[in-house]
């Protein structure tokens, strides 16, 4: 009798578990295989409100849950057994802290009896994730000396604490005695509290945030600060929604200042607002425009920004003003230049502050820009057009040319995202941009990708290196069954891409062994191993083709383009030699003083 107490207790606290997690939103539930986790797993199988997603891999399944709240953001919940197989999570957890992801872990333990015993399977999973978890909790063994409702206070705190400022990841740790689990709960008493509770459709806690917002002397006093910014420029980083990207477009518009998109930004590459200045990257690649420009104030939505010459640029000149605004409360602020920190969405930020900023008239600095941006735009057109040989640089502008409209491209962080960001063409299609920009690794993003198109609903474009492909390559197994196809395109230059563009690469007896890292694979095999579509197109004509007739088909396709890195890495010159000479005799800077 008291086993099957145990069990019956084992799989009550499982279904509030469950049950609480969905009636606040979490009803996601990421699972890999696992003993331990039984009254967990069962009690998702059971539950018809709940929706789960199950892969062998930890660490992938980590990273799929990441590319699904990207995509919803809505809370995900992960479940896993005991051991190791929780410490593989932690990749992807350090990834939602950084992005402020609300990422729920529920990881299995075995009972306090048994830790530092050596028993099977147990590892010291208290505190596994260190500061990287916004909240943290023990969970005890199921035991009818506690209130049930104890449970759904616990997971309510845990959602409120995911869901909070900043949002981020949560950890339950929960320990389980054997028997593990069984299939009837009666008989065990829940209390007056807990019947009430099942009565209804709401979280046992329910918890109000308080709003902030700007008091009056605070946005007199930026707003004087902002006007009196001669020389403004706007950058922006990952924006969430279109209501976001509308306000900053009003805004810019306002102060008549030039609008620097990032690729994440959604402002990149189909936006064709006045003020936005796509190709801004490339324009800094040339000393003649830096050295005249005269920028003396910054205004810095969304995170952080995938160029670098933004940087060295803003370290070189050094603004007098640096107002960064961000929905968070966290420090981003690499080069210390911030002098105005903003915790408030974009939106809220500039409809608040909007009324008492002056209006400008400023048409010559940023017809300008946009003249310099124009010029970029036709060199790339004319040195990526399909007459020439295909190459990594002309694969990102394809892409974003002839990706499908109401769709999503997912980047994987080193070259992919920084080949978009750099030549994206300014005439795309709108689609969700999604990337693991949070601690910018390769890990993961195969498993990523596909939790966010399973996220949008939609058909997902990723584009990936061959080094971040073969790390993750058992997530292919995630692509087989989207029902939206994702097309996988593989940029395969035969190891690590990103070192030959660094100081490194000039150390010959080193660089190829050990970062290059060539590895001679292609992904053919691969794909026919996972039962997905194979192309390896060598024009671009081919690609077009390829790459458009891939949305009609019902499974996902890879698509691989080989290349070679010595020859990428004299493409990027030669285009930027290119640029350089075009925009910098036709620079005529604009006069000191007044809005110009």
């Amino acid at each position: 009798m008291a086993s099957q107490s145990m069990a019956n207790l084992n799989s009550l606290w499982g279904s509030l578990l469950i049950e609480e997690l969905i009636r606040n939103g979490g009803d996601y539930f990421c699972l890999a295989p696992g003993s331990r986790s039984s009254p967990l797993a069962v009690a998702v199988g059971l539950n018809r409100k709940a929706k789960s997603f199950v892969h062998y891999d930890e660490r992938g399944l980590g990273f799929h849950a990441l590319g699904f709240v990207a995509a919803t953001n809505r809370p995900v919940v992960l479940i896993s057994t005991s051991g190791t197989a929780a410490a593989n999570f932690l990749p992807a957890i350090i990834e939602a802290s950084k992005k402020k992801l609300p990422l729920i872990i529920l990881t299995s333990d075995r009972p306090p009896e048994l830790r530092k015993t050596g028993a099977d399977q147990t590892i010291d999973q208290v505190g596994l994730y260190g500061d990287y978890v916004r909240w943290q909790f023990d969970m005890p063994c199921p035991d009818g000396h506690i209130k049930p409702a104890f449970v759904l206070t616990t997971v309510d705190q845990a959602v409120f604490r995911a869901l909070g400022s900043p949002p981020g990841p949560v950890h339950l740790n929960c320990m389980f005695r054997e028997p593990l689990v069984v299939a009837s709960l009666r008989g065990v008493p829940v209390g007056l509290a807990m019947t009430n509770w099942k009565k209804s459709n709401a979280p046992f806690t329910q918890y109000i945030s308080s709003s902030t917002t700007l008091d009056h002397e605070k946005i007199k006093n930026l707003a004087a600060t902002i006007n009196s910014i001669k020389n403004g420029i706007i950058v922006v980083g990952k924006l969430n929604h279109d209501k976001e990207r509308e306000a900053v477009c009003r805004f810019s518009r306002k102060l008549c200042w030039p609008v620097f998109p990032d690729i994440t930004s959604g402002l990149r590459s189909s936006t064709q607002a006045d003020n936005i200045i796509h190709y801004y990257d490339q324009l800094l690649l040339s000393e003649k425009i830096i050295a005249r420009l005269n920028c003396d104030g910054v205004i810095h939505f969304g995170g952080r920004i995938t160029s670098k010459r933004w940087y060295q640029f803003t370290e070189r000149q050094t603004p007098r003003d640096y107002i960064m605004v961000l929905n968070h409360p966290l420090r981003n602020d690499p080069l210390h230049n911030v002098t105005m920190r903003v915790e408030a969405k974009a939106a809220e930020f500039c409809q608040t502050i909007l009324p008492a900023i002056n209006e400008r008239q400023d048409s010559n600095r940023i017809f300008l820009w946009q003249n310099l941006s124009k010029k970029v735009h036709a060199v790339l057109e004319s040195s990526t057009n399909t007459k020439r040989n295909l190459n990594e640089p002309m694969v990102a502008r394809l892409i974003s040319k002839h990706i499908p409209q109401d769709s999503g491209l997912f980047l994987a962080s080193s070259m992919p995202i920084r080949e978009m960001d750099m030549f994206a063409s300014k005439d795309g299609n709108s689609v969700v941009v999604g990337s693991n920009r949070g601690a910018s690794g390769i890990d993961g993003t195969i498993a990523s990708a596909a939790g966010f198109a399973l996220g949008l609903n939609k058909p997902v474009t990723l584009l990936i290196g061959d080094l971040a492909a073969l790390h993750d390559l058992n997530s292919l197994a995630m692509l087989k069954n989207l029902v939206k196809p994702l097309v996988m395109v593989i940029l395969n230059n035969n190891g690590g891409g990103i070192f030959s563009f660094l100081p490194i690469a000039r150390f010959d007896k080193v660089f190829e062994k050990y970062f290059g890292t060539p590895h001679d694979l292609d992904f053919n095999h691969a794909a026919q191993m996972f039962d997905l579509n194979y192309f390896a197109p060598k024009s671009a004509d081919a690609f077009k083709k390829i790459y458009r007739s891939a949305f009609a088909r019902k499974n996902s396709t890879v698509i691989e383009i080989k290349s070679d890195r010595k020859r990428n890495l004299t493409v990027h010159q030669e285009l930027q030699k290119k640029i350089i000479k075009t925009i910098a005799p036709s620079f005529n800077p604009p006069h000191r003083g007044g809005n110009h």
